[in-house]
C-alpha cells in the first residue's frame, strides 16, 4: 500500500528514500524524503499477522479509535482534509455493516 503511494508521489515531491528494518522475521519498509518525517509501511507490518495484509488493514480501519486517530492526524497535517466526511465515517464505526479501506478513506476525505 505505502509502496504504491510512494511510487506515485516520488515524481511529484522528489526522491523518496527507502530503508528496511527487520522485526520478528519480517522486513518492514521505512520511507522518507527529508529524514525528519518517516513513514512505516503498514502493509509490511500487516504481513506479520496474515498472508493477506489487505484484509488486516481493512479490519484495522473499521475500529473507531483508528478512524479518530486518522481524522486527528489529517486535521493537523492536511489542509485539504474533509472533516464532514470524516464525521460520517466516525458515526458509522462499530456497526457490523461498516467497512473501510485506504482507498475509500483517501478518496472520501482527501487524505
Amino acid at each position: 500500500m505505502l509502496e504504491k503511494v510512494c511510487d506515485n508521489i516520488t515524481g511529484v515531491v522528489g526522491k523518496i528514500i527507502k530503508d528496511t528494518i527487520h522485526a520478528n522475521g519480517i522486513d518492514i519498509g521505512i520511507y522518507t524524503q527529508d529524514f525528519e518525517n518517516e513513514f512505516i509501511s503498514l502493509t509490511d507490518i500487516a504481513r506479520y499477522k496474515s498472508d493477506n495484509p489487505t484484509a488486516v488493514i481493512q479490519n484495522w480501519m473499521r475500529n473507531r479509535d483508528v478512524i479518530e486517530f486518522l481524522g486527528l492526524w489529517e486535521r493537523l497535517h492536511n489542509s485539504d482534509f474533509k472533516p464532514l466526511e470524516f464525521e460520517g465515517f466516525k458515526k458509522q464505526t462499530g456497526a457490523n455493516a461498516f467497512t473501510m479501506s485506504p482507498k475509500k478513506w483517501i478518496e472520501a476525505t482527501d487524505a
